[in-house]
């Protein structure tokens, strides 16, 4: 698993994390978006929009 320092990073090397991150709802992009240093694999923003989508029916 690639690590990246931060998710801007990460969308400038893995374009299927930007897809990824462009097909999820505003609000949990937002809340993503706060945290972007924290976000520095693919895995670790998957892993991090599930727990925010958790419970969104």
């Amino acid at each position: 698993m690639d690590k990246y320092y931060d998710m801007y990073e990460l969308f400038k090397s893995d374009k299927n994390a930007k897809q990824y991150f462009d097909k999820l709802p505003v609000y949990v992009r937002e809340q993503i978006s706060t945290r972007a240093n924290g976000v520095n694999s693919f895995e670790n923003l998957k892993d991090y929009a599930e727990n925010l989508l958790r419970g969104d029916d």
